[in-house]
C-alpha cells in the first residue's frame, strides 16, 4: 500500500500544474456530488449554524468544502513526489512581524490553528521561513496514511508530539523559544473539555492551549491559511491573545472562548475552507436533572 501511494506521489508530481489543479476538483466533484460522505450532514449543520444562508448558498459552501479537501490532497501528493519547493513557493505570508514579537520575550509562541484552508501546507510553511515548529497530533487511525502523513512531516521540519506525550515535553518546546501548534476545533470527550459557545452552540473544546499559555507565559497567535488561486495561499499571523492570568476553571474557560472565537470569526469569512464533515458538536453538556422534591 505504501509503494502504491508512493507511486500515485510521483505520478502527481510529475504533473502540469494546472492539470494537477484540474484533477483535483475533479475528484472534490465526484466526492462531494456522487460519493457524498456526510453530505447530508453537512447541509443540515449549515442550516442550523449559518441560518442567515439560502439552500444555494449552503450547496455552494458544501460544493468548495468537498472540492479544498480534493486540492488539499492533490498538494499533498505533490509534496510527497518531491514537489514542496514549488507548493511553499505560492504561499504568502502575512503578519511575520506579529510572530517575531511574540518570541522576543523568549517564551515561545502557541500556534491556534484549525482545519482551515490546506492546514497541513500551513504547518510546513513555518520551519522553511526559520521558525522550529512542533505540533501536537493526534496518529491518523489508516496507518499507511499515518505513516506517510508522519514521515512527510518530519522531512519538511515540523516535529510531533501526541497529545498523550508528556505535557512537560510541550513546556521544554516553549523554553526554547520555539513555535507549538495547538489544532482547536475538534470535538472532545465531556470529561477532558470545557464548553464554550462556536456558532451559537455548546462545543466541547480542550482546555490545554489555555493552560499551557497560562503556565507557560507565552502568548497565543491565531494563523490560518486560505487558498487564493491555483497554487496560491495566504497564510495570515494574527494578533497575539496574552495568556490567561490565572489558571482556575474559569478563566481557562474564558480565554478559550476567546480562541474559539477566532476560529468562528475566520470561518465566516470563507465557510467553504472549514472542515464542516467533521462533527463538532456532537458531545454536547449533560443537561440538569430534576430538581429535588423540597421536603
Amino acid at each position: 500500500m505504501a509503494s502504491l501511494l508512493d507511486f500515485v506521489a510521483r505520478r502527481v508530481a510529475r504533473m502540469r500544474l494546472s492539470s494537477a489543479y484540474r484533477l483535483g476538483r475533479a475528484i472534490g466533484f465526484v466526492f462531494g456530488r456522487v460519493v457524498r460522505p456526510r453530505r447530508a450532514y453537512v447541509l443540515r449543520t449549515l442550516a442550523e449554524r449559518l441560518p442567515e444562508t439560502t439552500p444555494a448558498e449552503r450547496r455552494r459552501i458544501a460544493d468548495g468544502m468537498y472540492r479544498n479537501l480534493a486540492l488539499n490532497l492533490v498538494e499533498f501528493l505533490r509534496v510527497a513526489g518531491g514537489g514542496l519547493d514549488e507548493i511553499l513557493g505560492g504561499v504568502r505570508v502575512e503578519g511575520e512581524d506579529r510572530l517575531r514579537g511574540a518570541l522576543k520575550d523568549g517564551r515561545g509562541a502557541l500556534f491556534l490553528v484549525a482545519h482551515i484552508g490546506n492546514w497541513e501546507l500551513m504547518g510546513m510553511a513555518a520551519p522553511r521561513f526559520g521558525y522550529p515548529l512542533t505540533f501536537l497530533a493526534k496518529p491518523i487511525r489508516n496507518r499507511t496514511l499515518n505513516e506517510c502523513t508522519m514521515r512527510i512531516r518530519r522531512e519538511t521540519g515540523v516535529r510531533i508530539l501526541t497529545p498523550k506525550q508528556s505535557y512537560r515535553d510541550c513546556l521544554r518546546v516553549l523554553k526554547r523559544n520555539e513555535l507549538l501548534g495547538f489544532m482547536l476545533d475538534i470535538n472532545r470527550p465531556a470529561s477532558r473539555a470545557v464548553f464554550v459557545d462556536f456558532f451559537g452552540k455548546p462545543a466541547a473544546t480542550t482546555p490545554g492551549l489555555a493552560y499551557l499559555s497560562a503556565h507557560s507565559r507565552a502568548p497565543v497567535l491565531p494563523v490560518f491559511i486560505h487558498r487564493t488561486g491555483e497554487g496560491r495561499h495566504r497564510l495570515v499571523v494574527h494578533d497575539p491573545i496574552p495568556p490567561p492570568l490565572r489558571r482556575d476553571p474559569e478563566s481557562i474557560r474564558e480565554a478559550t472562548q476567546v480562541y474559539t472565537r477566532a476560529i468562528e470569526d475566520e470561518v465566516r469569512r470563507k465557510p467553504e475552507d472549514w472542515l464542516w464533515m467533521h462533527k463538532r458538536w456532537r458531545t454536547q453538556p449533560t443537561p440538569p436533572g430534576p430538581a429535588s422534591p423540597s421536603p
